[in-house]
């Protein structure tokens, strides 16, 4: 059992992990800069869709507040975006959507040169490229869809309801899949495949928001250019680390593909979070609970299937593709295993020294990421030491914020007053 002042300590470890692991300002101002421009395109005097409204949104992880660095200079940040109309044309069909907005896009020659082929859903533009620094190179994908009339408004009026989830289906989006049977067939709209990422973010916030903590709003991050987040919820925190305990994980496998994806790693630790105020309880919490909201039957149907739940659309399975990619399913209980056991085994040195800490979490998050997080956390500890913030707690002899026994500044002998 750990003691109040060991997981205080652990706690500012893992905050310090967790802003190491953010993008920069300088990489959130690019990945801005960017997207604004491309929507400037897509929406210009002559564009073929400015008569629909269309607009450029960030979703996903750029929108929870939970993207992480890459684990090497070889990979690019991985931006996802919304290219929402108010309406289109009654003979559109979801191929003269997609093509449309790609034909604006390659009607600019520098954004020609840099989509790549297209996808099943999305057009991607890579800037990796055009960047020299490589922690500036990232690539967009760009999801064209229909919003329908009147979807800013309700798009605002749903999100400053901040203790309300009832109403997040108002929030769905129609978009294209050219993997569909009707992708060149069906002009209604309201038969395309539906998705809901701004629902999504409205439960992810409801989730993470704790009342004494609300340092992030939804309405801040549902926006052209949201807030760039300085501080994080713990929830975003534990996605984060999460993330990362992944990537180290698959660093150097050549299954790649089929590494456990995102949105089923925050989903489950959404549906785990218990309002925990810091990063370690609700990272034990979240990780020894993740695995009993696996269900490993259909809801609906009653048939064996593994289904992970999407919570703002109960008709959909995230883990889909378990069945037909049995590999992603064994990778993801490997996954499950392996943080379940590196998350105790990094507790169980926690009050041992921080020696023993940093060796624990160097192969699970990283030898350079831990290093770098022990030094900000040790200059941290400097400061606060010299500025008279730090107390010795009484009876464990540990360093903190808490305690009764202040800790003055250390001075070698003979050194100026």
């Amino acid at each position: 059992m750990l003691t109040k002042e060991q997981r205080e300590e652990f706690n500012e470890i893992l905050e310090e992990l967790g802003n190491s692991l953010d993008i920069s300002k300088t990489q959130y101002d690019a990945a801005v800069k960017s997207y604004t421009a491309v929507g400037e395109w897509l929406s210009k005097p002559d564009s073929i869709l400015r008569p629909y409204g269309p607009e450029i949104l960030p979703q996903g992880s750029f929108m929870l507040g939970t993207m992480i660095q890459p684990i090497s200079a070889e990979d690019d940040l991985d931006i996802d975006l919304v290219c929402q109309l108010d309406f289109k044309q009654p003979s559109w069909t979801q191929k003269v959507l997609k093509n449309k907005t790609g034909d604006q896009l390659k009607a600019n020659e520098t954004y020609e040169r840099m989509l790549d082929k297209e996808g099943r859903r999305c057009w991607t533009l890579k800037y990796r490229d055009n960047a020299e620094n490589p922690k500036e190179r990232y690539h967009m994908d760009i999801l064209p869809c229909v919003v329908g009339s009147g979807y800013k408004s309700t798009l605002n009026e749903v999100v400053l309801k901040y203790n309300d989830i009832s109403d997040v289906e108002r929030l769905a989006i129609r978009i294209t899949d050219k993997n569909r049977v009707d992708y060149e067939s069906q002009t209604n709209e309201l038969r395309w495949l539906k998705s809901n990422p701004f629902g999504y973010a409205k439960w992810f916030y409801y989730k993470a928001n704790v009342q004494s903590l609300r340092t992030v709003m939804l309405s801040e991050a549902v926006q052209k250019v949201p807030k760039f987040q300085t501080q994080k919820l713990p929830l975003q925190r534990v996605v984060q680390i999460l993330k990362r305990h992944r990537d180290m994980m698959w660093k150097d496998r050549n299954d790649k593909d089929d590494k456990p994806i995102s949105i089923i790693i925050t989903t489950l630790a959404g549906q785990s979070y218990n309002k925990e105020t810091n990063v370690i309880e609700a990272l034990q919490n979240v990780v020894s609970k993740m695995r009993s909201f696996i269900a490993d039957t259909n809801p609906h149907t009653g048939a064996r299937e593994y289904w992970v739940v999407n919570p703002v659309n109960n008709q959909e399975n995230f883990a889909d593709k378990w069945k037909t990619y049995p590999k992603r399913k064994d990778n993801f209980f490997e996954w499950l295993t392996a943080v379940e056991s590196d998350i105790q085994k990094i507790t169980q040195q926690i009050g041992k020294g921080i020696p023993m800490l940093t060796e624990a979490m160097k192969k699970p998050f990283g030898s350079e990421l831990v290093t770098k997080t022990f030094s900000n956390y040790g200059a941290n500890k400097l400061k606060k030491r010299e500025s008279g913030a730090m107390h010795m707690a009484a009876g464990t002899g540990m360093l903190g914020n808490t305690g009764r026994t202040p800790v003055t500044q250390h001075r070698p002998f003979g050194a100026d007053e």
